[in-house]
This record gives C-alpha cells, sequence and structure tokens, in this order.
C-alpha cells in the first residue's frame, strides 16, 4: 500500500540504512498474513529486538518522566525498511550521533506520550495512504497515546501486533543463543555462591540482597529473586531468620546483553538428610524425563504428555507440579506450550512443531507438607540433533555452613 512517489520525511537525522538485525523477509511474511501494512513497535524488548540490543540508558529501569512517560515508537513500513523511522526521547540525539538505529530516519525530539505520538502520526500520514491496518502493541501502548492515535489517523483500522512480533522473536539466532547461554551459566555461578554465603542467623533478605551482589558482579542486570527458607512457601525477600537444617531455594531472573537467565537451585544450611535426597532426587527425573525426548518437530504439548506417566506413579504426584514455558528476552514468550500454566495464555505452540532454537524453561515443583518448597528450574535449547540445556550445574544440594 505504499506510494513509493513520497518523499522520506525530514527529520532531526537521517542515517543511511545498514543490515537489519532481523529477519526482514520473515517478519514481512507475518504482517502479510496478519494483514498489517504497517507496524508500531512501542515495547523496551521489541525495541530491542528491532534494534538488534539496543535499550536506551536513561530509561532502562523505568519510563515515568514529569507527568508523562518514555515512549519510543519504531514505525516500519511493511517491506520498506528503507522508510522505518525510529521516534525516541531529546536526550537520545547522542545514540543517534553514535550511530546506533539503523532507521533510515530518526526523530529525538520527544519527551512524552503525546508528542511522540504527534511524531508518528505525521510519519504515517506522510508514507501510507488512507485506510492503512495499522498494527499496534496494545499492551505496551499508553491509552492517552492509544486515543490520539485512533484520532490522528480516524481513517485507518487500528489492530494488535502482538502475534507478529512474538513469531519474529520465536527462534533464537546464534548470537541470542549464546546471550541466553552467558545469562544462565552467571545465574546459577551467582547461586552457588550465595548458598555459600549463607548461614543460620541471616534473613531471607540478606540472602536476596547479596544474590543481587553477586549477579551485578557477573555482568547481569537483576531482575528478581524468589526465595523460600525452612518449611514454608512463602517466596518474597523478608526478615524471616534462616535457621540450622533450612532448606532454601533461590528462583532468579538475571539479564545478559538483554537476555534472560531464569532458573531455580535448591540449598541447604547444613547437610540433607535421606528424605531431602529422595525429594529433590524426584524433581531432578521429572526434570530429565522432561527434556530427554525434546527435539525438532516434537509437537509442543508433548513435553507435557511425555511426563505425565511419571507424575502420576508416584507418591509425590499430589504435591508436585510441572511447567514449560519459553524464555528469551522476556518470560514466558514463545514458544506457547501450554494455557494451563501459572502464566495464562493461548496454547499456541501446543499443536505446532518445535523447531531448532526455541528456547524452553523446564521447572518442576515439590511443595512437600512437612519439609517445604523444593523446585529446579532449567533452560534447554531445541538444537537441531536435539536439545542442550544452559546453566546445568548446581542440580544437587548446595550446602552452606551451619553456623554465623
Amino acid at each position: 500500500m505504499l506510494d513509493a512517489a513520497q518523499p522520506i520525511p525530514r527529520s532531526t537525522g537521517v542515517h543511511a540504512a545498514v543490515d537489519l538485525p532481523f529477519d526482514q523477509k520473515h517478519l514481512d511474511n507475518l504482517l502479510e498474513a496478519a494483514n498489517v501494512d504497517i507496524l508500531l513497535v512501542t515495547s523496551k524488548h521489541n525495541i530491542q529486538y528491532m534494534l538488534g540490543g539496543y535499550r536506551f540508558f536513561f530509561f532502562d529501569q523505568f519510563d515515568a518522566i514529569g507527568v508523562t512517560r518514555y515512549l519510543p515508537i519504531i514505525i516500519y513500513p511493511k517491506g520498506r525498511p528503507d522508510r522505518a523511522v525510529y521516534v525516541g526521547n531529546a536526550m537520545e540525539d547522542s545514540e543517534a550521533e553514535n550511530g546506533r538505529f539503523w532507521c533510515p530516519t530518526v526523530e529525538t525530539s520527544s519527551w512524552g506520550t503525546l508528542d511522540a505520538t504527534e511524531l508518528a502520526i505525521d510519519h504515517i500520514r506522510r508514507i501510507m495512504p488512507s485506510n492503512a491496518r495499522i498494527g499496534v502493541e496494545f499492551s505496551f501502548f499508553p491509552a492517552d497515546a492509544m486515543d490520539a492515535l485512533r484520532s490522528g489517523l480516524s481513517d485507518c483500522r487500528i489492530v494488535d501486533s502482538h502475534l507478529p512480533l512474538e513469531r519474529l522473536r520465536a527462534v533464537k539466532t546464534p548470537d541470542e543463543l549464546a546471550l541466553i547461554r552467558e545469562a544462565s551459566d552467571r545465574v546459577v555461578e551467582a547461586m552457588l555462591a550465595t548458598f555459600a554465603y549463607c548461614c543460620s542467623g541471616i534473613t531471607k533478605r540478606d540472602v536476596s540482597a547479596r544474590l543481587r551482589q553477586e549477579e551485578l558482579s557477573r555482568g547481569l542486570n537483576f531482575d528478581y529473586c524468589l526465595i523460600t527458607a525452612g518449611s514454608g512457601p512463602n517466596r518474597a525477600p523478608s526478615d524471616q531468620i534462616i535457621n540450622s537444617g533450612d532448606i532454601i531455594s533461590l528462583d532468579s531472573g538475571g539479564r545478559y546483553g538483554g537476555y534472560i537467565g531464569d532458573l531455580c537451585r535448591m540449598g541447604i544450611v547444613g547437610r540433607p538428610d535421606a528424605e531431602l535426597e529422595d525429594s529433590l532426587g524426584w524433581v531432578e527425573a521429572v526434570q530429565q524425563v522432561a527434556r530427554t525426548p525434546i527435539r525438532p518437530g516434537m509437537l509442543g504439548k508433548e513435553v507435557f504428555a511425555v511426563v505425565k506417566d511419571v507424575l502420576s506413579s508416584s507418591p509425590h504426584s499430589a504435591n508436585t507440579h510441572f511447567v514449560a514455558h519459553g524464555v528469551g528476552i522476556i518470560g514466558h514468550e514463545a514458544p506457547r506450550l501450554s494455557d494451563r500454566g501459572p502464566v495464562t495464555y493461548p496454547a499456541y505452540d501446543a499443536n505446532l512443531p518445535l523447531q531448532a532454537g526455541m528456547v524452553l524453561s523446564i521447572e518442576t515443583t515439590l511443595m512437600h507438607p512437612r519439609r517445604g518448597f523444593i523446585k529446579l528450574e532449567d533452560t534447554v535449547v531445541v538444537t537441531e540433533t536435539g536439545w542442550e540445556a544452559f546453566g546445568d550445574k548446581g542440580r544437587g544440594w548446595n550446602c552452606a555452613v551451619s553456623t554465623a
């Protein structure tokens, strides 16, 4: 629907096009299937993906400023990357000078949602005819910006573009896999160092703070720490005192180069007894059964099917929960294998074949009625010949000293 005779719009910065950091043909095919003429990308994770890893450092941890918020926008006309536009914050002019944007047209003059949207509307009017179908990330487009977009482009149809963008990211490149490997390895290394620090008398909050420090020292961006201690299921950092003999679960996400390492490992202040060894051994057995048949061509739902018999045949089954989901730039991204997990969404990939380059997070949790919360979470990559696990160490009981 593009009119090739129309000029490229003027902007605060115009840069020559370079090789795109994503598969343009794949994106164009996805947009064609979704009947989208022009794509507006506004989420930080998809901005990062489309710009080859870029995140504006000033707003990396927050969005709010003044009475509004940061709203970066990539405008991508289907099939015409030469007409793409990046609308950024006024402070991103320095990033433009550093050549961080492949988009031929770069606008770095906005400070909030409405001025950014008005710039986007102006550019869309220049390069698109009326009645175009505009794909927008509904979950990542503020209400005031959406009102302005609908008003300024009232003759166009605005549709959700979540699915094309997610499918674009579903299969990871070798470079992405290298980042996920590093993130996973470093998160586990940080956990092992944290378990070694644990002792009776410290609090869950102390342990969480130590894990944050260990992840940051390894070049990770710390995202969260879900922590249990003793026989309770509470997973929030708190002033709960850790005692000798307590088991500890650390479930943490840390980002490296924008990609998440999301794993869970177990520790104990002291030494595990036979019952604890048996319990964690059961969780480990489920994890191994789940990963063993993974390969290209395997239907997504089969990951759950292969553990069904194992789960039903154990006395632990009533207290065990298994889930598998995709992971990459965000948690619970494609492939989406089930609609029955703790995070609900359509099971888009349940009846689709897994592909080499997809990344799965596989997790088994035993809520032991007396001993507490026992869990392993692993990162497993679908390879051309089967699977490979990243960060695959520290899987047993990681023992800490018993006294301060």
